[in-house]
């Protein structure tokens, strides 16, 4: 009995290790990703228990709806799948769809709980999200005629990352903004316009640098998505027209990111890694584009499309380790004066 029991309890945590082999790098990352969401926002200033407790909350919602928006792609996508990706969960039959979709259910509501603990605002933006998502990946963009529509949209996703972070702020913490907006049910928005200018840098980055990467992967995905008669950047203007865009994505990403940095908290800490970074970004890109053979062209969009994805996901890490290191040292200053 006492075997069954702990089958049952592994059980789901092996499937999950099986259904996507996630880089470790890549999990921790994520944590690194969604903190940072919040930090980048809240600024150097001390922290209290309300809003580190608000830190592990934005980390609990982005993190369950992350693999909740995942696995929801999987069950919409099988068909497509089924031909670019045979090796996933649905295609090898790993999984069940109906069984699928009872985790995804298990995920988002984790989502919807941490997201209500934190705020009424946040659980709208989730909720906004979330029903976008669901539309969009099921119905949406293999209806939708409008030119690349698949890959416009899909990134609007990520948008909640950032957002995230200070929708938190605005709304959990006590008001001490220039704009106070009160909404019945959902209480009060209170906004500083001085972080609206680095919210909508960091938005404005973080859309360019995800679309680089599902352009890329689109390109692999061609043959699949034209048979579903899903509007892809591959799909509506070639494939190879893709790379360049692709590219240019890359490209308009680095200089927000440059800006990013000017304009806001962000040290050299972040800015001196983040242009390697992206240097090294650009250069693999370009390499997609200079490929002239279809076969290889999408064998390339694949990986290219990964690099492209751990871009995004390094940045993020820079921006948390960037504002975890001054909060640390405003901190040993703060130490350093009491002593004194």
């Amino acid at each position: 009995m006492e075997s069954e029991k702990r089958f049952f309890l592994t059980r789901p945590v092996r499937f999950l290790v099986r259904w996507r082999p996630f880089p470790p790098y890549e999990l921790i990352c994520y944590v690194l990703m969604f903190a940072a969401a919040f930090l980048f926002a809240y600024g150097i200033r001390p922290y209290t228990i309300e809003s580190i407790t608000l830190v592990f909350l934005t980390i609990g919602t982005l993190y369950s709806g992350f693999f909740a928006a995942l696995i929801w792609n999987d069950i919409t996508d099988r068909d497509i799948d089924a031909v670019v990706h045979p090796g996933r969960a649905i295609p090898t039959r790993l999984v069940s769809s109906n069984r699928f979709f009872a985790i995804a259910l298990v995920f988002s509501a984790f989502t919807f709980l941490f997201a209500v603990l934190t705020s009424p605002w946040c659980l709208l933006l989730v909720g906004v999200t979330a029903l976008f998502v669901a539309f969009h990946n099921k119905y949406l963009k293999k209806i939708i005629r409008f030119p690349a529509y698949s890959e416009i949209f899909t990134p609007v996703q990520w948008l909640t990352v950032p957002l995230f972070g200070f929708f938190a702020i605005w709304t959990a913490l006590p008001a001490a903004g220039d704009i106070t907006v009160s909404v019945p049910l959902l209480g009060y928005l209170s906004i500083q316009r001085a972080q609206l200018l680095p919210m909508l840098l960091l938005v404005v980055f973080t859309y360019f640098a995800d679309d680089a990467h599902d352009i890329a992967e689109g390109i692999h995905d061609a043959d699949g998505d034209r048979r579903q008669k899903v509007k892809t950047y591959a799909t509506s203007f070639g494939e190879s027209n893709a790379t360049k865009i692709s590219f240019a994505m890359v490209f308009i990403s680095g200089l927000i990111g440059v800006l990013l940095w000017y304009y806001t908290l962000l040290s050299l800490v972040f800015l001196v890694p983040f242009l390697i970074l992206w240097i090294v970004t650009l250069r693999r890109s370009y390499t997609l584009v200079t490929v002239t053979d279809d076969v290889k062209r999408k064998q390339m969009g694949k990986i290219i499309g990964k690099q492209g994805y751990d871009y995004l996901l390094f940045s993020y890490a820079l921006i948390f380790l960037d504002v975890a290191f001054q909060l640390l040292n405003a901190l040993s200053l703060h130490w350093s004066a009491s002593i004194l």
